[in-house]
């Protein structure tokens, strides 16, 4: 009895080594990731703040060495080309998100789909940028705003359709067997009784694309390009935050630098505050 009670305890002060070192491990993960993270915010906030002004809405983009100039016309492009690819790619996402979890289950296309799916959400975004200058600036010979637009959708699509699928495929079945015992079709289940349960999943996806996008770089340098001056066309080159930002901050310029650090200072608020505002609007609504 003496043996068996020895060795209980023998396990149990083994557990809890084990426990306290895996704790201990978690932690100190947990501690080396938020000492970065804090890091970047600080000096996304101390430096950002430097550079920002009323001009910083109201000018556009100046020459080096100005005493003068913001990032109105850069703001403009970059809220236009953004707005419309998430417009644009959240409805496909979704559509196929809900094919793959609802229709496409164990058969061939929804395979199909879900490989080709895993191979753009792993896609460089440069790949991307590349692509839609082969097919849509190459061919019509101009840099573009809309082919701007193309280049984010597609970085949209496929993070919007994993989320989607990933969100319905965890809705118990039981609900959907509730549904269809009482008469409902199957489109009428998707749409008001899964979709509904996984909406709070399926818009922290669609956030997730659109602070993916929001920074993208590379794919705008291959397609919007950019502009020194306002311009509200799609059809001409556009100035977007992230090239601006690449721009600037890669230059000697004082006033360059400042108005570089104050765009970045910018996109990590806006998207900060999409987090925000949608955990408070959803944080009760399941």
């Amino acid at each position: 009895m003496k043996t068996l009670d020895a060795k209980r305890l023998g396990l149990h002060a083994k557990r809890k080594r084990t426990n306290a070192i895996a704790l201990t491990l978690s932690l100190g993960a947990m501690a080396f990731g938020v000492f970065w993270l804090l890091w970047i915010l600080f000096e996304t906030v101390t430096l950002g703040m430097g550079g920002l002004g009323l001009s910083t809405f109201t000018e556009m983009t100046p020459p080096p060495q100005a005493e003068v100039g913001g990032l109105a016309n850069a703001i403009f492009g970059s809220f236009m080309m953004v707005s419309l690819a998430t417009l644009l790619g959240t409805p496909i996402g979704i559509l196929a998100g809900v094919y793959l979890a609802e229709y496409g289950v164990g058969t061939w296309l929804g395979r199909t789909v879900r490989f080709v799916n895993d191979i753009l959400l792993s896609a460089p975004s440069i790949v991307v940028g590349l692509f839609i200058y082969a097919v849509v600036v190459a061919r019509f010979k101009g840099f573009s705003g809309w082919a701007g637009v193309l280049a984010l959708a597609l970085i949209v699509i496929p993070v919007v359709i994993r989320t989607t699928e990933n969100m319905l495929s965890l809705v118990p079945n039981a609900l959907r067997e509730a549904a269809y015992a009482l008469g409902t079709p199957k489109w009428k289940v998707i749409l008001t009784v899964t979709l509904k349960a996984a909406r709070s999943g399926v818009i922290t996806g669609i956030l997730l694309a659109l602070a993916r996008v929001s920074g993208e770089t590379a794919p705008l340098l291959f397609t919007a390009l950019s502009n020194q001056f306002w311009t509200s066309s799609l059809s001409e080159p556009m100035a977007s935050l992230p090239v601006t930002i690449f721009k600037f901050a890669m230059s000697p310029y004082e006033n360059w630098q400042k108005l570089a650090w104050a765009g970045v200072f910018l996109i990590t608020i806006g998207v900060l505050m999409l987090n925000i505002l949608a955990r408070v609007l959803f944080k009760n609504k399941h």
